[in-house]
């Protein structure tokens, strides 16, 4: 299971939201690239970036910061925020992303889906961000009209294989894991179906929780940001070993 350490573009920074409200973010490196620095330096194998920007404005804003982490740090990206074309969808790719994560797109254009699935497969992540119960797109301002469950179903019939399922209500908390939630969703999606689970993870017991789930990743933001574990501890719990000394 990989962890993907989380850097959430917003303003050109990089910052981390509590419960996805934009009027209040953290701000922890003026510079996203030297997050991403931080994260690869400590070990990480692979990065997930969020163009917040991107996702209030309805397109992509923040790709010279994906170039650059792209170009400059040598490991795998996935990449979502504001991609709601099939041009912004190649582009990203393009820009150095080896994984682009569709949300709003997904729900409101099937065609634009079908066509992004056939052109880039195993390329292509399909957000499944969760509040109270249904999904939510627009920068998770929206209901999109249907409970997470349906959604995995319906994706997976039309060729989706790859899933980032975020818990809003939990993102940027600290508070843990639904671990229960996230194993019926993740139970559900289907064989060969691949998730990615983002949100609340604060500790590293809420690590080794979700370790014994079928997942593909953890997505992890605050709780590295501000020092509860290390990226190596992180992995080497998704990993089955035993953390370092000093293990939080």
């Amino acid at each position: 299971m990989i962890l993907y350490p989380a850097i959430d573009i917003l303003d050109g920074r990089a910052v981390r939201l509590r419960r996805g409200d934009f009027e209040a973010p953290t701000v922890y490196r003026d510079d996203p690239v030297d997050a991403a620095r931080d994260w690869v330096e400590g070990g990480a194998r692979w990065l997930h970036v969020v163009d917040l920007d991107g996702a209030r404005a309805g397109h992509p804003v923040n790709f010279a910061a994906l170039e650059r982490i792209s170009r400059d740090l040598g490991v795998p990206v996935q990449c979502g925020g504001g991609l709601r074309s099939l041009e912004d969808i190649d582009a990203a790719l393009a820009a150095g992303a080896a994984r682009a994560v569709v949300g709003t797109a997904a729900y409101r254009d099937p065609e634009l889906l079908a066509a992004a699935v056939a052109a880039h497969g195993d390329a292509l992540a399909v957000a499944v961000d969760v509040r109270a119960g249904r999904v939510s797109v627009a920068g998770w301002t929206e209901d999109a009209g249907e409970p997470p469950a349906e959604t995995l179903a319906r994706l997976g019939s039309l060729g989706v294989a790859t899933f980032v399922y975020t818990d809003v209500e939990r993102d940027g908390m600290l508070e843990g894991p639904d671990v229960g939630a996230v194993a019926d969703l993740a139970a559900g999606a289907g064989a060969g179906a691949r998730m990615v689970y983002s949100g609340g993870v604060g500790r590293l017991d809420d690590l080794e929780a979700l370790a014994a789930l079928p997942l593909d990743g953890v997505i992890v933001g605050k709780a590295l940001y501000e020092g509860r574990f290390t990226v190596a501890e992180a992995q080497a719990v998704l990993d089955g070993a035993e953390p370092g000394p000093g293990a939080g």
